[in-house]
């Protein structure tokens, strides 16, 4: 099988992130894989197999250009979002090539009125759809398969390693609604109880969610990190992942909790009832409730037995649902379906 993943993007955040660990798992259970997008560095690192061919791009233009030479040997294109959609249909003009797409959001495609006019006739030379939960499937157009992506297992942390920290790990955009960790962690009052706010990731917002600390009176108990490559080592020693996005497609981020026995504090909406809520024990609070999940994080806060125990049962149920090979498997057989 002869793979090319195609993102039409330069940076990195978790479609780019979802690719990197499909591609390398691909290749490992041997396929030959090529990748065309994304940050170079994080990029490789995540893919983490140097035969796994990748190439960086840009925009739509670019992406085509970078791509039209592999598509001739490739058996399947497997595009991620609009653009891709569009690039990788254009490449493929004139192939035998398939073309599967990943749904990464609960919605319709493109942003702009010409993505959505365009996409809409991408999507005619698209084989198979996969949706990257059965919520997102809910939202987007046509069938689709759903395929939840995996991560790698970790080795389990001891508990008597992780500080008292409230990990939040996002981007810092309107959608992530990183304004309502800033409040639930205020409701929570466990700055009073020695507790830190940690915020890793970059965005437009950075700047309007610093004032909002400020006026919480939770701006000395919180840190605002900034984009950063360290998120595997700040989940390893955090305490509890706090996960406010009430419409949260997926949350690649609470699954890589997950793996390191992270004990997570999610809304009770969207994709995070597939991935923490399949654990009986799941620490989940009504979507937009910012008390509700003050009061959750407190009481987690003051157990550490009960923490333990969550963060263990939620590793477990990683390393049983959520794997790379149960991923790579289920969409080698979407694949084969269409070839």
């Amino acid at each position: 099988m002869r793979v090319l993943h195609v993102v039409c993007s330069d940076r990195f955040a978790g479609v780019e992130r979802h690719v990197a660990l499909l591609a390398g798992a691909q290749q490992e259970a041997g396929a030959t894989v090529a990748v065309i997008g994304g940050d170079e560095m994080p990029m490789r690192r995540d893919i983490g197999r140097p035969d796994v061919l990748f190439r960086p791009t840009g925009g739509l233009l670019q992406t085509i250009r970078t791509a039209r030479p592999f598509v001739p040997i490739a058996d399947v294109i497997h595009v991620h979002m609009t653009a891709s959609e569009i690039a990788g249909v254009i490449a493929a003009l004139g192939t035998r090539a398939a073309v599967v797409t990943t749904r990464h959001f609960a919605d319709a495609r493109g942003s702009t009125p010409l993505n959505r006019w365009v996409g809409r006739r991408a999507a005619s030379r698209i084989d198979a759809q996969i949706a990257v939960s059965a919520y997102a499937a809910q939202y987007v157009e046509g069938p689709s398969t759903v395929v939840h992506a995996g991560v790698r297992d970790r080795a389990p942390v001891e508990p008597c390693t992780r500080q008292n920290t409230v990990l939040v790990a996002q981007r810092l955009e309107p959608e992530k609604r990183t304004d309502m960790a800033l409040d639930a962690f205020a409701a929570s009052k466990l700055a009073n109880r020695g507790w830190v706010l940690v915020v890793a990731g970059g965005g437009s917002l950075r700047a309007a969610l610093e004032r909002r600390a400020e006026r919480l009176g939770i701006a000395r108990s919180t840190r605002f990190l900034g984009h950063t490559t360290d998120v595997h080592n700040l989940m390893a020693t955090a305490g509890l992942l706090l996960a406010p996005r009430p419409d949260e497609a997926y949350g690649l981020s609470v699954v890589e909790a997950m793996a390191a026995g992270l004990p997570v504090v999610a809304a009770r909406g969207g994709g995070h009832l597939e991935t923490v809520g399949t654990v009986p024990v799941a620490a989940l609070f009504p979507p937009g409730d910012v008390v509700a999940a003050g009061t959750t994080l407190a009481d987690l806060a003051a157990d550490e037995a009960a923490r333990a125990g969550y963060g263990e049962s939620l590793r477990r149920a990683q390393r049983e649902r959520f794997t790379l090979g149960a991923q790579q498997r289920a969409t080698d057989h979407v694949y084969r379906g269409v070839l």
